[in-house]
């Protein structure tokens, strides 16, 4: 806010004193920031502001008026400073009377003079002869305003002629410094004018008694001559001689004043002319003076002229002033309808708006030019609105400098806003771009935005100037005056519906236009013609979406900051939620692509728990997609959450849930890949930094269809233990409902897939263990019935043992994890096949039994670890199928063949202790 002038101060004058009409030069500070500031000018209290011609803030030049007052202060007063005060003082001189044949250097004016025959004592009436000073002594002006006395003597004059006069306020106004003495004088000096009042009538008649005596003799010899003559008008009478003398008289006074009255006749009409001139020179310039104003564009000097012109002449019967007032007003109606073109031009600023319309108003323009300015905006703004879109369907929409408004390179709207208003967000609305940014951006996400910052850049000033409408603002003071700011306001009231429904032609136009690029599908085919035709542009993924999201909202908090009723900004709130709802849904289905296309990055690098990087890969990826929903989830003020409508849990749910099993799918297809389809560029290797890693697989070694089962089931088992649950919290902290059902419907779909892996595995491994037993019991006609005496276990069992202890190394190589389960499964395999084979042996010799036993105990204390219920009892059952051993020296040579087995596999025997399988903690 600009700090306030200095009143004005009047330092100098020249001349100093003068008769009226004097032309002087006032020099002074603060004189007016220029002709339109300068609203007063008094010169001994009388308003000089008609002639008066201001050169600079220091200099102005006007003629001195006929005040009353003979020395007086010079005021000026202006608009920016105030009334102001003066340092110095005029004198107004009065010319001196003079007779009618004297010369003289300036005109006096003739219409207060007495007849100056003085040889007589006129008769005249008292009134006429009041004293200017009545009481006689010096006159000594007091400083006290007539305001201050009116206020102080209500109802009262200081006028003695008045019948009001209040004795009071003349000494204060007269003689207020005054001393006793003086006014003791005074005191006196009006005892002797009372007296003299007295013998008023009678010292009247003395005065003039001589003249009634010449009179009465001179009419009575007049009389008695008449009598004489006779009455008739004949040749040498009285009569006819009185005429001829007078007659003889008036042609010598004409032939003696006959060169003094023509030049004072020539004189007159001279001095006329040029006091008309001079006194109207204002009026005779101004038609020539508008045209040059308005060339310059200084409309505030034209209008300051035209209402004093209209003020002084507006009425005149004059036929010269009519004349050049009517120019003047044929100069004033193309003014304004440059005023009103210029006003409805488009762009314009909200402060060119304004200043046109105040114009037009201290014009008196016809009509309503506000209204006027704010119907051609919307329509502008409307037109604006769809040539951005008809622009960018038309391919002609190339970098960054087509459709601005202006025409200019300046930021974004949304960007400016950032900076001025920040619009009670706290912060910007966008990040940098880069320099390639709007290349690489989808057409709709360019439109949105161009979009958004037509409707920002325009709506603000648009509302803005419908707010001054409302309030008056947009008049001047002279508007004030002449009512204009009261008609404005009633026509405000009139079409507030009109200009409602201009605004929600606004929003709706630009929902309609965002859901043609974004969401045709839920416009009316009549309407897809005029919003839509973006078929053949690129389909938005969900970070786009965010990102027009982020566009539509910052449209909406910046109409919201102007305070633009809610009712009208519910459609783009409606917008907003089909937006954030479409960018869930899209977001979920193209993580369901992006977690298709995990399988080809499966890279079949294990960690010390088996793991690949494939979960970690999957978890990441779903993060990375709820986090990419956080803004489109997120609720602003006006907003609902979307995932508390039904449709969109359900929808969401259903989405999240079929990722769910696209992964595990995924995990499925990799595990029925046969070697060929291998990369084999992803060599299956080992984590080094762990000491505890299986060193028998090398850096050259691709993994085999069993060992891509084991690391399948591996991240099976990771998926169920940790990622499903890191998941569901991730889920809950983003706000997803149902929940729960996506993590049962996932881990049940993963435990059907580990069942299956398992099962393909142990049948790959366990059938073929197995199924080498009975060969390898009866290899070379081996019969129980005919059997030699026991001397330790027989080479099948060693071999079915080191099978098992060779998928015990596949299984320890992948994960620890997974020993107990795989080997358990495999050892309840192989035991149920001794049982088998042992029940259908239908007699034993006696060394037959004991070769049979020590093999069964053999098998079962080596691979002890691992035995479940079922292998005991399929163990138990193969025993209670041999005969019992009775005699003490059998007991002692099968535990004697026992020890040395043990002894002689010792080393191999080892991976089966539990010290070896227990799990690597992370």
């Amino acid at each position: 806010m600009s700090r306030a002038r200095q009143p004005p101060l009047v330092t100098g004058i020249s001349p100093k004193e003068g008769a009226a009409w004097t032309k002087v030069t006032i020099r002074g500070e603060n004189l007016g920031t220029g002709p339109a500031d300068l609203i007063g000018l008094s010169i001994c209290g009388h308003n000089c502001l008609l002639t008066a011609e201001w050169m600079s803030a220091s200099k102005i030049v006007c003629r001195v008026g006929p005040a009353k007052d003979d020395k007086g202060e010079i005021i000026v007063t202006t608009k920016s400073g105030g009334l102001g005060t003066s340092t110095v003082s005029f004198k107004l001189l009065r010319p001196e009377r003079i007779g009618i044949l004297d010369q003289s250097a300036v005109w006096v004016d003739e219409m207060n003079y007495y007849d100056m025959r003085t040889d007589r004592n006129k008769g005249i009436s008292p009134l006429s002869l009041r004293p200017s000073n009545p009481l006689g002594i010096e006159l000594d002006k007091g400083k006290i305003t007539q305001k201050d006395m009116e206020l102080t003597f209500p109802g009262m004059s200081g006028d003695f002629t008045s019948e009001n006069f209040s004795a009071t306020w003349y000494l204060i106004e007269n003689h207020s410094g005054s001393s006793f003495e003086q006014l003791k004088i005074a005191a006196s000096n009006l005892k002797k004018q009372a007296t003299k009042k007295n013998e008023g009538s009678l010292a009247y008649v003395k005065g003039g008694l001589s003249t009634f005596f010449e009179a009465q003799d001179a009419l009575a010899a007049i009389h008695q001559r008449l009598e004489s003559d006779g009455t008739e008008r004949v040749e040498g009478s009285m009569t006819q001689r009185l005429e001829n003398i007078l007659n003889r008289a008036s042609d010598t006074a004409d032939t003696l004043f006959q060169e003094v009255l023509g030049r004072k006749d020539k004189a007159d009409s001279t001095r006329n002319a040029l006091n008309v001139l001079q006194r109207f020179k204002f009026l005779f310039n101004l038609p020539l003076n508008i045209e040059r104003n308005i060339q310059k564009g200084d409309y505030d000097v034209v209008i300051n002229d035209y209402e004093k012109a209209k003020s002084l002449f507006g009425n005149t019967e004059v036929p010269v002033f009519k004349k050049v007032y009517a120019e003047v007003e044929t100069r004033i109606g193309s003014l304004r309808s440059l005023l009103l073109e210029k006003l409805l031009q488009t762009p314009s600023t909200l402060h060119d708006q304004k200043r046109y319309i105040r114009y037009l108003s201290d014009l008196h323009a016809p009509g309503d030019p506000a209204w006027l300015c704010i119907y051609a905006q919307h329509k502008w703004i409307l037109e604006l609105m769809q040539n951005c879109r008809d622009e960018f369907i038309s391919g002609q929409r190339v970098g960054v400098g087509a459709l601005d408004p202006e025409g200019d390179t300046r930021p974004s709207a949304l960007c400016r806003l950032s900076h001025t208003t920040s619009l009670k967000r706290g912060g910007s609305l966008r990040t940098p771009r880069p320099s390639t940014w709007r290349f690489e951006t989808p057409q709709q996400v360019q439109f949105v935005e161009k979009l958004s910052d037509v409707v920002i850049g325009q709506l603000p000033n648009f509302w803005k100037l419908w707010i001054s409408y409302v309030n008056g603002s947009l008049f001047s003071e002279t508007g004030e005056k002449s009512g204009q700011v009261e008609k404005s306001k009633k026509n405000a009231r009139q079409r507030q519906n009109d200009f409602k429904k201009m605004i929600e032609e606004m929003t709706h136009r630009l929902v309609k236009l965002i859901r043609g690029a974004l969401l045709p599908a839920t416009l009316p085919q009549a309407e897809l013609s005029l919003y839509g035709g973006w078929e053949n542009k690129t389909e938005l993924t969900g970070a786009w979406l965010t990102q027009i999201i982020h566009i539509v909202r910052g449209c909406h908090e910046a109409l919201s900051a102007l305070e633009i009723p809610n009712d009208l900004l519910q459609v783009i709130q409606d917008l907003l939620l089909e937006l954030r709802v479409h960018c869930l849904m899209v977001t979920l289905l193209h993580t369901t692509e992006d977690v298709k296309r995990l399988a080809e990055k499966e890279d079949w690098v294990v960690d010390n728990e088996g793991i690949t990087s494939l979960p970690s890969q999957f978890e990441q990826c779903m993060v990375q997609m709820l986090q990419s929903l956080k803004e489109p989830l997120d609720i602003k003020p006006g907003e609902i959450n979307v995932l508390q409508l039904d449709q969109v849990q359900d929808q969401a749910a259903e989405l999240s849930v079929s990722i769910m099993k696209v992964f595990i799918n995924c995990l499925e297809q990799l595990s029925t890949k046969s070697d060929g389809d291998i990369d084999t560029s992803h060599n299956i290797s080992v984590d080094l930094s762990s000491p505890d890693r299986f060193p028998g697989v090398q850096e050259g070694f691709s993994p085999t269809s069993e060992q891509r089962l084991l690391i399948i089931l591996s991240n099976c088992q990771y998926l169920e233990r940790r990622t499903f649950l890191n998941l569901a919290d991730h889920f809950e902290k983003h706000g997803f409902t149902g929940t729960e059902k996506i993590t049962r419907v996932s881990v049940e779909a993963v435990r059907q897939l580990d069942r299956n892996l398992f099962e393909a595995y142990i049948e790959r491994r366990a059938d073929p263990i197995a199924g080498s037993l009975e060969p390898g019991i009866y290899a070379g006609y081996f019969d129980w019935r005919d059997c030699q005496t026991p001397t330790g276990v027989r080479n099948y069992l060693k071999e079915a043992l080191v099978n098992i202890i060779t998928v015990h190394a596949e299984v320890f190589t992948v994960s620890k994890d997974l020993v107990p389960r795989v080997l358990s499964r495999i050892v309840e395999s192989v035991a149920d096949e001794m049982c088998r084979l042992m029940q259908c042996v239908s007699s034993f010799s006696k060394n037959g039994a004991l070769q049979a036993r020590l093999e069964l105990c053999a098998l079962r204390d080596a691979i002890a670890t691992y035995l479940n219920a079922e292998s005991n009892a399929s163990f138990k059952l193969a025993l209670d199928a041999l005969p019992q051993l009775h005699s003490g020296a059998d007991k002692k040579l099968l535990e004697e063949l026992l020890n040395k087995f043990k002894s002689s596999m010792q080393l191999q025997l080892t991976c089966f202790q539990p010290s070896c399988v227990q799990p690597v903690k992370r």
